[in-house]
């Protein structure tokens, strides 16, 4: 293994920010772009050797290639935090425009919410498994939230908290208990819990995790993600009195300027349930 990459990974190996998958992300991204870097002639690099020239040379490389910007954006992020660690902030300029990298396309063309029946339910034979999946549909969670969820702690009354080491990015966030069918699936997560979370006694995440890939596929089950998406579809249609335009609804441009101003403000509620910072990204989930 070649100095940076291995100095790269150490870096990873010693920091616990954000969650597992983010983590775990991170460093194959970081591995990635050292390997890039040995491609481009930068030869005998270390973690503390990153200058200008060497972000400047893999931004006309990603652009080069095409690549999409919300994926060069997401690499941005690694060099920046790799920048941090190492002292050297000012190696990488705050703003992505400064490298011409265009902005970001958040509109999808068509809708990936998923619906999961009980029929599909019954197919998945681990009970925690089937349990992550009932969460992940009613309360919008990310897979790795479903999993590492304690219900018990989680349960505020109306709303559920989520630990920041259960989250992507590391930021805690509360979920709204708005029905009789969410408080009474969590009463069953918490039976089924005890005092724990949704991973067995005995098991790590990524042990629970290679499971839930697993049941899932052998299920006939993929792209649960899609289960978010739903959630925050049927959001929408609560919060404005509508569907959004991925479930059928009107575009933004067919809305009254009073229904533009209910539009946004569910935007910004619903991009805080499901874990964004940003309203653009429900665009993803609900098309604009």
């Amino acid at each position: 293994m070649r100095d940076l990459n291995y100095q790269l990974k150490m870096l990873c190996k010693h920091s616990h920010e954000g969650s597992f998958e983010t983590r775990v992300g991170r460093e194959r991204q970081l591995s990635s772009i050292a390997n890039q870097l040995h491609d481009l002639g930068f030869r005998q690099m270390k973690a503390t050797s990153l200058k200008q020239k060497h972000i400047q040379a893999l931004v006309d490389h990603w652009l080069g290639q095409n690549l999409s910007p919300g994926t060069i954006k997401n690499r941005m992020s690694s060099l920046r935090w790799w920048a941090e660690k190492v002292n050297k902030r000012a190696v990488v300029a705050s703003s992505n425009d400064h490298y011409g990298i265009p902005d970001r396309q958040f509109v999808s063309d068509q809708s990936k919410a998923k619906d999961l029946t009980r029929e599909q339910l019954t197919r998945v034979k681990d009970e925690h498994v089937r349990m992550s999946l009932r969460l992940q549909q009613a309360f919008g969670l990310r897979r790795e939230e479903a999993l590492k969820i304690q219900p018990r702690w989680a349960d505020r009354g109306d709303h559920l908290q989520l630990k920041a080491s259960w989250t992507k990015g590391g930021k805690e966030r509360s979920v709204p208990i708005r029905s009789q069918e969410q408080r009474a699936l969590l009463e069953q997560a918490k039976r089924l819990a005890g005092f724990g979370s949704l991973i067995p006694r005995g098991r790590q995440y990524i042990e629970q995790l290679r499971i839930y890939e697993r049941h899932t596929a052998n299920a006939g089950l993929s792209k649960m993600h899609g289960l978010r998406h739903a959630y925050a579809q049927q959001r929408y249609r609560e919060l404005t009195g509508w569907p959004s335009p991925h479930a059928g609804g009107p575009t933004r441009e067919q809305l009254t300027e009073a229904q533009r101003q209910s539009d946004q403000q569910a935007r910004l509620i619903i991009s805080a349930e499901i874990g964004h910072q940003r309203e653009q990204i429900t665009a993803v989930y609900l098309g604009r």
